[in-house]
């Protein structure tokens, strides 16, 4: 497998409510290695249960933005490639209300600019990638089965978000559109 020399700037975290990064911590051998990405009991997932896992692969250049969801928590695990995940805090009532947050996540080994994390993001959140490997693949749990009612988008180059995200982005047309859920939202924890 061929690495891509990113020239992506370096990670700075800020926070934003709600959001937990988790660093996880791989046991390798000359086998390949075993790490585990979260258990029910700690932080990241407190107070929340398992309704859905997904799994989606994406090429280069690939951008899935803006996303949100009223009710929905969602955990993101880039286990292959690397993804600069996005999170922009659009909750008014928020103490972090307007907050971006850059993560470049996935596979440390092939990419170093990238950290092998978990990521919690609640509701209310905006969440977007944008695929920096030929490939890529993220890996996400919900607290909440598919609802289309929960669902909410802003399109990707949208002015809500100042975020460029460079030329010869490959979107779909969901992600050109907008469109505000109609289930109601969960407060702030």
């Amino acid at each position: 497998m061929e690495t891509i020399q990113s020239e992506c700037p370096p990670t700075e975290i800020e926070t934003i409510e709600g959001v937990v990064i988790k660093p996880l911590n791989p046991f390798p051998d000359g086998r390949g290695f075993f790490q585990e990405i979260f258990r029910a009991n700690e932080p990241i997932f407190e107070g929340a249960h398992f309704a859905q896992w997904s799994h989606s692969k994406m090429q280069l250049n690939v951008v899935k933005a803006w996303h949100y969801h009223h009710i929905q928590t969602d955990w993101w695990y880039c286990p292959i490639g690397m993804l600069q995940t996005v999170l922009f805090d659009n909750r008014p009532e928020s103490p972090t209300y307007r907050t971006k947050l850059e993560i470049f996540m996935g596979e440390t080994d092939l990419y170093p600019d990238t950290q092998s994390v978990c990521v919690r993001i609640p509701p209310g959140v905006l969440h977007a990638c944008k695929v920096f490997s030929f490939e890529a693949h993220l890996f996400y749990i919900t607290d909440e089965t598919y609802n289309p009612n929960d669902e909410g988008r802003w399109p990707y180059d949208s002015d809500v978000v100042d975020h460029d995200w460079g030329r010869d982005v490959i979107v779909s047309p969901k992600d050109c559109r907008a469109f505000v859920p109609t289930a109601p939202r969960k407060p702030l924890r």
